[in-house]
């Protein structure tokens, strides 16, 4: 039986196809005046390097590769300041044939497909807003850290029988805080400390304030409560710092992060991370349904045959 050679519409006049994993890549190249060529190339910078000047001297336009992991960040920002179009595809909108799978014939397929304008490209963010995603997103990291650090204080507290947790509302609140510095100085809380951080609007009394600060602290329990207080206020620090670099990154556009402050619900560093992650320029998303999808904010849609399938 004989196999039919699936002929697509030339849209691209020249590009090349990379299936890529960690150690190496596979190109192909492909179009107009150019007859098809397969190389292979390590993933170390001077490899990639040859890799761009191999398609600069073939005058390829346009690259395609699947977005698999991390691995594609380093072709993409060797290729990126060439002028080449680099375009970063969702794997599944690429699938080649069941059974048959080898890296030369992914890496042509996919030349294939992009020569035929059959690919679509991911939304990739200019190099400025992918540095300040990474400032922001590392930020919300270290400020979990803090929050984890802080819950960890209380578990340590609650196995030395410091009952704070549950005559107060909040354990990050001002009163907390200054009884728990109290208690990792390794001193008792008095009646006289109590009197210092009371007020009204708490829920119990000074006397069950003062007995849940009463517990069975002991030198390793204090020891452990310092190291931690030690470690949070190094993450604060460097969540300061981070806070100064994305300030600065962002100066240019104060004015417009005034006016998305204005949003209810909207703080500094809400708007901060918003435009870190989706940008300011509204352009690239055709509609805000788009722009929904992109954030993963939108329903799947898995229909056939007029019933609408659950993942799971």
């Amino acid at each position: 039986m004989e196999t039919t050679q699936v002929q697509f519409e030339q849209v691209v006049s020249r590009g090349c196809g990379i299936d890529v994993h960690k150690k190496m890549l596979v190109a192909t190249i492909d179009g107009e005046g150019l007859k098809q060529e397969t190389r292979e190339f390590a993933t170390f910078t001077s490899s990639l390097t040859e890799l761009k000047e191999w398609l600069l001297e073939r005058e390829i336009t346009h690259v395609a590769m699947e977005s698999t992991g991390v691995y594609w960040k380093p072709v993409y920002h060797i290729l990126e300041p060439s002028g080449i179009k680099v375009w970063i595809v969702n794997a599944r909108h690429i699938k080649y044939v069941p059974g048959h799978k080898t890296d030369k014939k992914d890496s042509k397929w996919i030349c294939k497909l992009l020569l035929a304008g059959l690919l679509k490209p991911s939304y990739i963010p200019p190099k400025e807003q992918r540095e300040l995603r990474d400032l922001t997103r590392y930020r919300k990291k270290m400020i979990q850290q803090v929050a984890s650090e802080k819950n960890r204080i209380i578990r340590i507290l609650e196995d030395s029988n410091v009952k704070l947790s549950s005559v107060l509302s909040d354990t990050n609140g001002v009163v907390a805080t200054k009884l728990i510095n109290i208690l990792c100085e390794g001193k008792n809380v008095t009646m006289q400390d109590i009197d210092q951080v009371y007020h009204k609007k708490l829920q119990c009394t000074k006397e069950e304030l003062y007995e849940a600060c009463n517990g069975c602290m002991t030198k390793h329990t204090i020891t452990m409560l310092q190291m931690i207080q030690k470690n949070i206020a190094n993450t604060q620090a460097s969540i300061e710092t981070f806070n100064q670099l994305i300030k600065e990154a962002l100066s240019k556009y104060d004015n417009v992060l005034e006016v998305l402050k204005e949003v209810p619900g909207l703080n500094t560093k809400t708007v901060e991370d918003l435009v870190a992650e989706i940008g300011l320029d509204m352009s690239v998303f055709p509609s805000e349904k788009h722009l929904a999808s992109w954030a993963g904010m939108a329903p799947g849609n898995n229909e056939s045959a007029g019933k609408k399938k659950v993942d799971g």
